[in-house]
């Protein structure tokens, strides 16, 4: 009889996990997209203005502005903002014949964000202005959406789409808005722990405007000081230089700005407390 050789069959590999994939972040909302360029510039300052901020919950918080200035008349400010998983915050605003009312509703899901925005319904003068945003984080690193902008009053009735992409990188970032109104772009660079800065172009169609802006964030924590400026296509420059004094919630600032073309030059300082 023939010998039949056999081969003892090999041990199987173990097979790898499939790699989970994880979950695409929310893009936060369409108001925030520019938000790390526009940190880096300076707010402009005029006048003596006081800031005092409380936090009543992990829900409800309230800030007392009061606010002097040479060119118009003395303010208070009184803001209270609620959030939770549906941020409802009616504003009301007054100021000397002007009144308006809006109310804003946001959503935000795993990888979405969807806002709605009513100001000054009237349903007897047939009359509204609704601003619809919508974000989705296609990848990690891109984040697609758009703006409509609804309005309607006796005689007139208009609309205004927008498009929106935002790509993030490790150290930078780049947004651009675009629009029949017309467009807005910004890029936003961190070079290192204590230096970063951002560049916007905005063009409006109509008003057939447009401006170029580069600013710059300085950081000395040893010094606990933050130094902002700019330079923009106006001819204007800026800076604004803030010192807080731990161990005391309070912050100071100083800023002064000038526009060379106008001739104009005006300055502030500011006390901000929480």
């Amino acid at each position: 009889m023939g010998n039949t050789l056999g081969l003892a069959p090999m041990g199987t590999l173990p097979r790898r996990s499939p790699r989970r994939e994880e979950p695409l972040p929310n893009p936060g909302s369409f108001d925030e997209l520019h938000r790390l360029c526009k940190d880096v510039f300076p707010a402009q300052m005029e006048g003596v203005k006081l800031v005092v901020n409380k936090v009543l919950s992990s829900h409800f918080q309230v800030a007392h502005t009061i606010h002097m200035s040479a060119l118009g008349l003395p303010g208070y400010h009184l803001h209270a903002a609620y959030a939770g998983d549906w941020q409802l915050s009616p504003t009301e605003t007054q100021q000397a014949k002007f009144l308006t009312w809006q109310f804003d509703g946001e959503y935000r899901g795993d990888d979405y964000t969807a806002t709605l925005t009513l100001g000054n319904p009237d349903l007897i003068g047939e009359s509204v202005i609704m601003v619809a945003h919508f974000l989705q984080s296609l990848t990690h690193r891109l984040v697609l959406g758009g703006e409509l902008v609804y309005h309607r009053r006796p005689g007139e009735e208009g609309a205004i789409l927008t498009l929106a992409g935002k790509y993030s990188a490790v150290h930078w970032v780049a947004t651009l808005n675009v629009g029949s109104g017309g467009a807005h772009a910004s890029y936003y660079h961190r070079a290192n722990e204590q230096v970063q800065v951002g560049v916007e172009f905005e063009a409006n169609t109509r008003l057939q405007d447009t401006t170029f802006s580069f600013g710059y964030h300085l950081t000395l924590p040893q010094a606990n000081m933050v130094f902002r400026g700019l330079v923009d296509s106006n001819w204007c420059v800026g800076a604004v230089l803030e010192k807080k004094m731990p161990p005391l919630p309070v912050t100071l600032a100083l800023g002064a700005f000038l526009n060379h073309w106008r001739n104009r030059f005006h300055c502030g300082f500011s006390i901000t407390v929480g």
